[in-house]
């Protein structure tokens, strides 16, 4: 189940590169790239919630190969237009791709419960968690790799095909198939009603903004050292450096404010103009909390959440850092004729933001509320 989500949720990692590396293909500016890319990614986050409410009514399986489905369409139809001749058209491809992006991130996390003992409930979330970031290095890698050697088509051809592949193996499983136990009624707003879930929702959405936007400061980068292959690089540095994280290192008695500290300083070098190599190094850096920063942000959510809301919410921290994402994008985009420099802005300015909000909102986040 954990692998097949992985597979399946490549097209999330590699759409981004894909897309802005389409638009370049097609002799369109970087602003219309970074445009697909936020689109995809805003759509994202909105189709996730809304998604992951019809899988608690219905099954997991059904929602998600429908979904599927319709976003390898979109994918495979990306594929064959030129977004500088059809821009409006592109834009609605690239929406319909996000807004049905399978809600297996959420369906796994939701299943973890009824898949498993509870003694070895942390073992598994711990094991997810950490697994994650394979995603993020291999989606910018095979995005690239295929983008430079065969062409943007065949990277938006795999981002359908790996989508729906992964998806159809969860699919197959007996717990994706097993309709959802019946929840208890809640109040209309969900798990939004929880202030201390509302803090950690706006950091989560400036973490996203951090994550979006350092693809276009890739791509500023790529620009800047003639070299395509930076605009996969610096994405794939980021996720292996959170990998190694992940993996390796997981302090004890630590709190989210300080591990969104020192995920934000890192940053800051990206200002002081590095060579494309020293990027590639630096972009480790930050990633190693990044792991234990969304770990962390995903139990809090859990516990944080009122009864009965627990897989919205976890459905609510998924779209808000899509959301982020795209707002990232979108603003480094419009700035990233100014060079790499002035792109690194924003990756700062959203790291350190929600470093600000979880300390501002430390007392609302220590309990239920």
């Amino acid at each position: 189940m954990l692998s097949a989500t992985l597979v399946g949720r490549l097209p999330t990692a590699m759409a981004p590169v894909a897309l802005l590396l389409a638009a370049r293909a097609d002799h369109a500016g970087t602003g219309l790239g970074a445009v697909l890319a936020a689109v995809y990614a805003l759509t994202g986050a909105i189709g996730q919630p809304l998604l992951g409410r019809a899988v608690d009514r219905t099954r997991l399986s059904v929602v998600a190969l429908t979904a599927a489905a319709l976003a390898g369409a979109a994918f495979n139809a990306l594929a064959l237009v030129g977004p500088a001749r059809n821009p409006a058209l592109a834009i609605g491809l690239a929406a319909v791709a996000g807004l049905a992006t399978p809600p297996l991130e959420a369906g796994l996390r939701a299943m973890w419960p009824r898949l498993l003992d509870r003694r070895d409930q942390d073992a598994a979330f711990a094991l997810d968690s950490a697994s994650q970031p394979l995603v993020f290095v291999a989606g910018p890698v095979v995005a690239t790799v295929l983008c430079q050697l065969v062409s943007p088509a065949a990277a938006l051809n795999f981002c359908a095909a790996a989508g729906l592949a992964g998806t159809a193996v969860v699919a197959t499983r007996r717990p994706a198939r097993s309709r959802q136990p019946a929840g208890e009624s809640v109040h209309w707003l969900g798990p939004l009603r929880s202030h201390g879930l509302l803090v950690l929702l706006g950091a989560a959405t400036l973490l996203g903004v951090a994550l979006g936007s350092m693809n276009v400061y890739a791509l500023a980068l790529a620009d800047k050292a003639g070299s395509g292959w930076y605009a996969g690089l610096v994405p794939t540095a980021l996720s292996l450096g959170s990998l190694i994280g992940g993996l390796l290192w997981w302090p004890a008695n630590q709190a989210l404010q300080s591990v969104a500290i020192l995920f934000a300083a890192p940053f800051a070098p990206f200002l002081l103009a590095p060579s494309g190599p020293g990027a590639v190094a630096l972009a480790i850096i930050p990633g190693l909390y990044l792991a234990r920063w969304l770990t962390m942000a995903f139990q809090l959510g859990d516990r944080l959440a009122p009864s009965g809301t627990k897989t919205e919410a976890a459905a609510w921290l998924i779209a808000v850092i899509g959301l982020g994402s795209a707002a990232g994008t979108a603003l480094a985009g419009q700035i990233a004729v100014h060079g790499p420099e002035t792109t690194a802005t924003v990756p700062l300015a959203g790291a350190v933001g929600a470093a600000i909000t979880l300390n501002l909102g430390r007392r609302l986040i220590s309990s239920p509320s």
